[in-house]
């Protein structure tokens, strides 16, 4: 491993002196990745015919990020981009981190009530938006907000509701009125010196934050999780490290960008090891196929769904997935089937798991890609070196032995700086140790292996009884004709809850009912984890992060149950 400080002793994993890969800002590092090779491929868009070398995409950087300081942007200032993964998103990621501005991470299918939300409480002072998504309407979206864009000048704007508020900026070459374009931009920052960008330097280090996540939480107010530069550089370089990628390496990235998965286990993985990111604009299985296919990708990264689609997609067979070594399935809990399938039928023996939350930048255990296929399959790996993790009883606060459950925190360069202007919510997070609580239970062997057996929140109590719906889930897909299985907990009169499934079964076995898994069940778990309720479905209700959402889950369960079905 490549560090840039030593430490007077020999610094063991967690130790919180374990030299980190780098102390230097992103803006910084990506300049001396790309004096090593400018001409070596940085950014590929297969569907746009898009490549951009590591020259090509500095040079359109450092030119977007010369026109935000032309329009009054300033290290320290907040900018959100509401977007999908167009190759501009890249662009202004790069650009703010270059002049010290926070980028903010807007989920793409949010609409104006949760934008409202986020344009306030993250004090954004411009925000970067395309014309839709999907069914929502950005620009309609904006024009209702903020009307004072159809009538006052662009960078001019007074906004009653959004004070902080001063530039939209459309991210394309179109124009509109109130808005800024991306050419527009590109052509004021020529106006701007050269040296402005060494000056905004100057104005913020490596611990400065250079990113604002928003997550949903249990409250129903999402928090602004504030993430720095080192925070994700060296979280990237880890996720790297575990896969071993090298610069001949050609990543396949389907996830979206405004998750964690896509900007650092993606962008700064390859960023440290100058790979080539291949680029999928919003998941499909078919283009994820072709775009591996035609680029001869070495990896592909995506939550255990996306997989599953991409193994069932009919033409599978056609695809020459043969250039495939290794990848990421994280995001939520791996199905030993289907890690088991990947590795086979997609060549992705190499193929690793990670585990985190966007509060530790967000990785903190992976498996490696020498770890046997027991662990890839029935694990979450081992903690990245320079981060401490423990597994902590959540009811006395007690460090749990070996095999005994807990919840799952860690403390180190990668917790984040804190949730935005919530500092008791940061404290709730956070203890006075400085661990990070998870809200995730797990255990710990002997060897340094993770598992995770749920979320706290998740824990189905039937009569006393604690079930993991995790556990279930992984039984249930060992059952001939389940392609992919979900367990929540259903409210019960007479034991608290009950066990509820919701199955999406494989094509030929449609005729599977309640009757058959219980019946399959009954013989080989105990009774109680049996499932006492089982639903049949097309499709799980998603985030944009193409995550499971229990609680729509647990809503449908609830009114079937009292409808009679």
């Amino acid at each position: 491993m490549t560090t840039e400080e030593t430490s007077a002793h020999a610094p063991v994993p967690g130790d919180p002196d374990y030299p980190l890969h780098s102390e230097k800002t992103i803006g910084r590092y990506f300049r001396d990745q790309v004096a090593i090779d400018p001409d070596h491929e940085f950014v590929v868009y297969p569907d746009r015919m898009l490549r951009w070398t590591y020259k090509d995409f500095d040079e359109r950087t450092d030119n977007l990020a010369r026109g935000l300081l032309a329009i009054g942007l300033r290290p320290g200032d907040h900018l959100g981009v509401w977007a999908r993964n167009i190759p501009d998103w890249l662009t202004f990621m790069y650009a703010t981190a270059k002049i010290g501005v926070v980028m903010v991470t807007v989920n793409p299918i949010y609409k104006s009530h949760e934008l409202d939300y986020v344009l306030k409480q993250s004090d954004m002072k411009a925000l970067c938006v395309i014309d839709a998504y999907r069914d929502v309407d950005y620009l309609q979206i904006i024009r209702e907000l903020v009307p004072e864009t159809l009538t006052q000048q662009r960078g001019y704007l007074e906004s009653e509701a959004y004070p902080c508020l001063k530039h939209i900026i459309y991210m394309g070459p179109e124009k509109h009125r109130g808005c800024y374009s991306v050419p527009e931009l590109i052509l004021l920052g020529q106006h701007v010196p050269a040296d402005a960008l060494e000056e905004a330097e100057t104005h913020f280090d490596n611990n400065s934050v250079v990113m604002m996540q928003y997550t949903s939480g249990t409250t129903g107010f999402p928090k602004g999780v504030m993430l720095t530069h080192r925070n994700i550089l060296n979280n990237g370089f880890y996720i790297g490290e575990g896969q071993k990628l090298t610069a001949d390496d050609r990543v396949t990235l389907p996830v979206p960008f405004f998750h964690c998965f896509g900007c650092v286990l993606g962008v700064m993985a390859n960023l440290t090891h100058r790979s080539t990111m291949i680029i999928v604009e919003d998941f499909d299985a078919g283009l994820v196929l072709q775009a591996i296919h035609k680029e001869r990708a070495t990896a592909v990264y995506g939550v255990p769904t996306m997989f599953i689609a991409e193994l069932n997609h009919p033409d599978f067979d056609t695809f020459d997935l043969s250039s495939l070594r290794t990848g990421i399935m994280a995001g939520s809990p791996c199905p030993p089937e289907t890690m088991r399938e990947v590795m086979d039928k997609m060549y992705m023996k190499e193929i690793t798991i990670c585990y985190g939350l966007t509060e530790t930048s967000p990785v903190f255990t992976q498996t490696s890609a020498d770890d046997d296929i027991e662990h890839k399959c029935e694990t979450v790996g081992r903690a990245h070196p320079p981060v401490d993790v423990r597994v902590i009883d959540p009811a006395d606060g007690h460090i749990c032995a070996p095999g005994e459950p807990g919840e799952l925190c860690c403390k180190g360069y990668n917790v984040m700086k804190g949730y935005y202007k919530m500092p008791e919510a940061t404290a709730e997070a956070i203890d006075a140790d400085g661990y990070l609580h998870s809200g995730d239970l797990g255990t710990v062997d002997e060897d340094g292996y993770y598992r995770v057996t749920g979320r706290i929140k998740d824990m189905i109590i039937r009569g006393g009884e604690n079930i993991y719906p995790l556990e279930v889930e992984n039984f249930l897909l060992t059952m001939p004709g389940v392609l992919d299985a979900q367990v929540v907990g259903i409210p019960d009169e007479r034991l608290g809850e009950i066990v509820g499934a919701f199955i999406r079964v494989r094509p030929g076995y449609e005729a599977m009912t309640e009757d058959d898994v219980r019946a399959f069940s009954i013989p080989r778990i105990a009774r109680y984890k049996v499932p006492k309720r089982v639903f049949f479905v097309d499709d799980f209700p998603m985030t944009p992060s193409m995550k499971v959402q229990k609680f729509k889950l647990r809503e449908m369960a609830e009114e079937l149950v009292r409808a009679g079905k």
